[in-house]
């Protein structure tokens, strides 16, 4: 078995074959900006016999293509979270930092980590990503145009004061122009171009909130049935996940949204503290879910009541509700996975 590490830049790739034992057989830095360079990658690595496997440094918004072409072309790719990579190249006996050293450590903490997560061909997962990520943005730009356009109306009549929320319906954003237009000045001028902007990026918003929920009513109906679930909520852990059969298990897949609390032992004195790592996106959603059904699903009231009555406090009970509620949405998330998969399997047929 050939593993070969890489450090992915945007403009060139450095690849490192080692063996089975992490000695190094070969070293090749190609340019990154056509398919003809990651198709010599492969005739270089055809050089080396046995089984091979790629092992790239999971950051994809620079190893994407390159990712596409070897799975195009039927290799097996493996990722290693940066951290790893960064653990071994320190645990190293040289020292210093370049592409080829970068490139070797990838390649060994692979060898170290047979259990990685494997790549694949981006899906609908991908676009719903996009589309999640362009709707954040929106929703943050629209934001600091508000906080803008609030010191502006302040400015023009202290007295003048919406209330939180009012500014992103169109009713309260007629309101405002019309109420501009009659005041004269440079700083009602601006506030209204302010207002016609915020009232933009709120039907481009309430757009993209349409297309996601309708495509994650296709992605993920398993997912939307769990109590506290919308339609973004389940967009944004889809878009997260990618693709929840690359963890092994529930419990992997807890520690990735790190719902899982670290073992903190001392002595003979078993002990456990709340994770602060993994995905926080995920673990945000996962939280919102937890929040929901602590305040309108029985099931979960009740069970915040026994853990309470239990000595926790309330933060360490709705902790192991998050903890339950990640193993309730992978289990959906499987049952979407399957589903498709049988769905794509009758298609093809």
């Amino acid at each position: 078995m050939v593993t070969l590490g890489i450090d992915a830049h945007k403009r060139t790739h450095t690849v490192v074959a080692i063996d089975e034992v992490g000695r190094k057989l070969g070293q090749k830095t190609t340019t990154a900006t056509a398919t003809e360079d990651h198709l010599e990658l492969l005739r270089w690595a055809a050089r080396f016999d046995g089984d091979r496997v790629w092992a790239v440094e999971d950051c994809r918004h620079l190893s994407r293509r390159l990712e596409a072409d070897l799975l195009a072309a039927g290799e097996r790719i493996v990722r290693v979270p940066p951290k790893l990579m960064a653990g071994t190249r320190d645990s190293a006996r040289t020292y210093g930092k370049s592409d080829p050293i970068d490139a070797l450590a990838v390649g060994r903490a692979a060898l170290r980590h047979p259990d990685l997560p494997a790549a694949y061909l981006d899906g609908p997962a991908r676009e719903l990503r996009l589309l999640v990520d362009h709707r954040e943005d929106l929703v943050a730009e629209r934001t600091r145009c508000i906080n803008r356009l609030r010191w502006h109306l302040h400015e023009l009549d202290p007295s003048w004061d919406p209330k939180p929320g009012a500014l992103i319906r169109y009713v309260q954003l007629d309101a405002a122009a019309a109420r501009l237009a009659a005041c004269d000045g440079m700083v009602a001028r601006v506030a209204a171009d302010i207002v016609a902007h915020i009232r933009d990026l709120t039907v481009r918003e309430r757009a993209l909130s349409k297309e996601i929920s309708a495509r994650v009513q296709q992605l993920a109906p398993a997912l939307l049935a769990v109590v506290g679930v919308g339609p973004l909520i389940a967009a944004k852990i889809v878009a997260e996940v990618a693709d929840i059969r690359r963890f092994k298990s529930k419990d992997a897949f807890a520690r990735h949204n790190g719902t899982a609390p670290l073992p903190a032992w001392s002595s003979n004195h078993p002990r456990h503290r709340l994770s602060r790592t993994g995905n926080r996106q995920l673990n945000a959603a996962i939280h919102r879910i937890a929040l929901t059904q602590a305040r309108c699903h029985p099931d979960a009231i009740a069970y915040l009541q026994r853990r309470t009555e239990h000595g926790n406090t309330p933060a360490e009970a709705r902790r192991v509700l998050k903890r339950r509620l990640s193993d309730v949405v992978y289990r959906a998330l499987l049952l979407d996975a399957q589903a498709a998969h049988s769905t794509g399997l009758e298609e093809a047929a």
